[in-house]
């Protein structure tokens, strides 16, 4: 008996890979919607149980429920699981698919996941796994071991419970999302290096990029070989997480409602916890929304841009926004060319980076103004939610458990564009992948 064909135009990459994490989204619906997965009797709302999950499943974090006291420990797992496999996205899912039907990973399967992880060469998807799986669950150990300390030597009195927390902090952390077993989040360890410190190095590490994090193992003693790709999301995070550390005291420092009443110390860790979250991390230990409307300003922005490409962060990512500004350098010197470093950037890279750019800004613009019109919130507000929510961030001023259900929806569907990304998203409509055979005459229409 012939096995059942899928159709064409599902089957290619471009649309195979939002297909699957949808498909993934609605089995972690139907999970969430089972009475055990919530901690009171019956079953979870049908759109907070579609918003939990949407949420895990794209890394973002961010909850119109209260995690800890809404859902059951077992609902907890379920969020925890969602957010790994979402973390190592379609690579894991074609994997697991690969071994079972035929211990190998098929060429569609395989091109699925060099789209979805940004691979260049096909050959590298099955060993880029596995550096990929190691990275992750070895570094998600490491710190879930000194969490996990911490909290039993001071916050814990049993160490299951000290356990539990450490573990869902950690996987939580290095993918990136802002899901937390605490009704504040990190509001309890505020300051404490030992808690904060370890956390914002593993949504660091976890924002950089698989392949990135694959050519340091090998070249880390070496910079002058790396790719212009791995040059830029190496300094440009750490540039943007020097901007954002110290921005973030400059504006908060005084302010009475975050910063003011610590200590020197907790000021610093935290700062460093300001500079680092809004790039794709999610937690916090102070209240976003008390923050002053510059940085709220200022984290927005972090949030637009996000991490690195391949990574478990979102926005537009720090290569297309650090490729952007070296076009408009290159315009302004009159360059014929953009140029990074020793290498030149073809057109079509300039041209997709553009693209994203642009539709990221209509989408959050779009969405943000269909959000104040379905709600009364202010535009600040409103901004900062849907951009985090576009970025998989997920930090929140406190706005999204007082949403509607119709705005609850609206975040879904951004955080969806923003897993799967701003090209693939519309390459799934308009997919065309058929070469010209006649040219058009030139014109220039004026610009600027």
């Amino acid at each position: 008996m012939p096995r059942p064909r899928i159709p064409a135009a599902i089957a290619h990459p471009v649309r195979l890979l939002p297909l699957t994490f949808f498909a993934l989204i609605v089995l972690g619906t139907l999970l969430l919607l089972l009475p055990v997965a919530r901690s009171a009797e019956g079953r979870a709302d049908l759109v907070d149980a579609f918003f939990t999950s949407a949420s895990a499943v794209t890394v973002t974090g961010l909850a119109s429920v209260d995690t800890s006291t809404y859902w059951s420990p077992t609902g907890q797992a379920i969020i925890l699981v969602l957010v790994e496999i979402g973390g190592l996205g379609i690579v894991a899912l074609a994997t697991v698919l690969g071994l079972f039907i035929g211990g190998r990973l098929g060429l569609r399967t395989r091109l699925v996941a060099q789209a979805d992880m940004h691979v260049v060469n096909i050959g590298e998807v099955r060993p880029l796994f596995r550096r990929v799986a190691v990275t992750m669950f070895g570094f998600q150990a490491v710190i879930a071991a000194i969490l996990t300390t911490r909290y039993r030597l001071v916050y814990f009195d049993d160490l299951p419970t000290a356990l539990w927390h450490g573990v869902f902090d950690s996987v939580m952390a290095f993918n990136n999302a802002g899901f937390s077993l605490n009704s504040d989040s990190l509001v309890g360890y505020a300051g404490d290096g030992l808690i904060i410190i370890p956390i914002c190095v593993a949504v660091f590490i976890g924002a950089m990029g698989f392949p990135v994090l694959a050519e340091l193992f090998k070249e880390w003693r070496t910079p002058d070989r790396w790719t212009i790709h791995t040059r830029l999301t190496v300094w440009g995070s750490l540039g943007l997480l020097i901007f954002g550390a110290l921005t973030f005291l400059a504006l908060e420092w005084a302010n009475p409602e975050t910063l003011a009443p610590m200590s020197v110390h907790d000021k610093l860790v935290t700062g460093i916890e300001g500079g680092i979250m809004p790039r794709s991390g999610g937690l916090n230990s102070f209240d976003w929304g008390a923050v002053s409307g510059e940085t709220l300003a200022i984290g927005t922005i972090l949030m637009f841009i996000g991490g690195g490409s391949a990574s478990t962060a979102g926005g537009i990512k720090v290569t297309t926004f650090l490729l952007l500004a070296f076009v408009i350098l290159a315009e302004l010197r009159g360059d014929p060319e953009v140029t990074v470093g020793n290498r030149s950037v073809g057109p079509a890279v300039v041209r997709t980076a553009l693209s994203i750019a642009l539709l990221s800004v209509m989408l959050v613009t779009s969405m943000t103004l269909l959000i104040m019109i379905l709600t009364d919130f202010p535009f600040d507000e409103v901004l900062f939610e849907t951009t985090s929510a576009f970025a998989t961030v997920g930090l929140s001023t406190g706005l999204t458990p007082q949403l509607p259900d119709s705005a609850k929806l609206v975040l879904a569907v951004l955080m969806f564009i923003g897993r799967v990304g701003t090209i693939a998203a519309a390459s799934a409509f308009v997919l065309r992948r058929r070469a010209p055979r006649y040219h058009l005459p030139e014109e220039q229409p004026i610009i600027g």
